[in-house]
Parts: structure tokens; C-alpha cells; sequence
């Protein structure tokens, strides 16, 4: 499924299409946190998702107090170059694992959501893309830090925030679809009767 040709590409969805949203519709959100399905698989992966838009938080902040002025070059190094690491790192691991595992079993488990999780596959492609530009920019930006006149810090700095701020764009609209997709059918089916608990 190509989500770029069908409107649905990452970069311009503004949420699921209504085909896909027949169990948000019967579970919204606001039920979430105190249903009697919303077992501990699933508070474990909504967690994970919080943990990802904190630390995107945390990165897009430090990289602005740089810029700003507000954080030496060398202190902006040493806390960034680390969480940058965990946090890409993290990112692919957890989406290798739904690919390969919770996709599969979610889509089997209602045939009507399948075209949602072939999108979800093909935004993890386009967010994969995403975080190697990503690690690019970042390997630039923490070179030239260490190197180059302000200028050059400058330019590079700009170049990673953009980057950066095209990533966690395109990751928070996917995590966003991903609960509204997965959630649901959780709630309706429970973690036991999907086999993942």
C-alpha cells in the first residue's frame, strides 16, 4: 500500500479515515484508562509511546536552548548525544517488534482494520527514513560543533532543529493513529482473546 498515493501519507494525515474508526468510535479515548480490557501489555506499550514523546520533547527543547543560547555547546553535546542514541534507537526496536508481532495479530484478528495496519507499516518505513536523515543531521551537527566558526554552528544547528522538527511531527501523528487503531480493538477484544497478554 503506497499511503503517499491514497492521501493518507504521514506527512499530510490529520488522523485515521473513517473506514478505520468504527472502534474509536465505540471506545473513544476518554474510556481508555479505566476499561476493564486495557490490560497490562497495553499500558506497557502506551507508556512506551509517552516515554517516545517525552524524550522527542526533551531533544527539541535542548537543541532550542542551544540555539538560544542557553546551553554551551560542549554541555549540549553531552546530554544530547546520548538520549539522541537511546531514543533512535528505542524508536526502531519498538517498531521491529510491531511489524513483526502485534501488526500480524491485530490485523488477523479484524480483517476491516487491516489496511490500517498496512499504513502503520508504511509510516514506520517513512519514519525509518526519518530517523537515519535524523542520525545524519545529528552526526553533522555534533562535527561541526566541534569545529567550526559560529556560522557554520549556527547553519548546522538550523539544519538538525529542521530535521528534528520533521520527525517529531511525523512520529507524534503516528503514535496518535496507532492508539486510535490498536486501542479500540483492544478494549473490544481483550488482550487474551488477541492472544498478546
Amino acid at each position: 500500500m503506497n499511503n503517499r498515493i491514497d492521501g493518507l501519507g504521514l506527512e499530510i494525515r490529520h488522523g485515521l479515515p473513517e473506514d478505520l474508526r468504527f472502534l474509536l468510535e465505540k471506545y473513544p479515548r476518554e474510556q481508555w484508562k479505566t476499561h476493564e480490557n486495557l490490560g497490562d501489555m497495553a499500558q506497557f506499550w502506551l507508556q512506551r509511546h509517552d516515554m517516545f514523546r517525552e524524550l522527542s520533547g526533551m531533544l527539541q527543547n535542548s537543541v532550542l536552548d542551544y540555539r538560544e543560547g542557553r546551553l554551551a555547546p560542549d554541555a549540549f553535546q553531552t546530554w544530547f548525544a546520548p538520549r539522541l542514541r537511546f531514543f533512535l534507537q528505542q524508536l526502531h526496536g519498538h517498531h521491529q517488534i510491531e511489524d513483526m508481532h502485534y501488526f500480524p495479530v491485530f490485523a488477523a484478528a479484524e480483517a476491516r482494520l487491516a489496511r490500517g495496519f498496512e499504513l502503520l507499516d508504511s509510516d514506520h518505513h517513512v519514519i525509518h527514513d526519518a530517523l537515519e536523515r535524523n542520525a545524519e543531521a545529528a552526526r553533522e551537527f555534533l562535527t561541526v560543533l566541534q569545529k567550526a566558526d559560529s556560522d557554520a554552528k549556527r547553519f548546522a544547528g538550523d539544519a538538525y532543529a529542521d530535521e528534528n522538527a520533521r520527525l517529531i511531527a511525523m512520529l507524534g501523528r503516528h503514535l496518535h493513529d496507532e492508539e486510535d487503531l490498536i486501542i479500540p480493538l483492544i478494549l473490544d477484544r481483550g488482550e487474551g482473546g488477541l492472544g498478546v497478554s
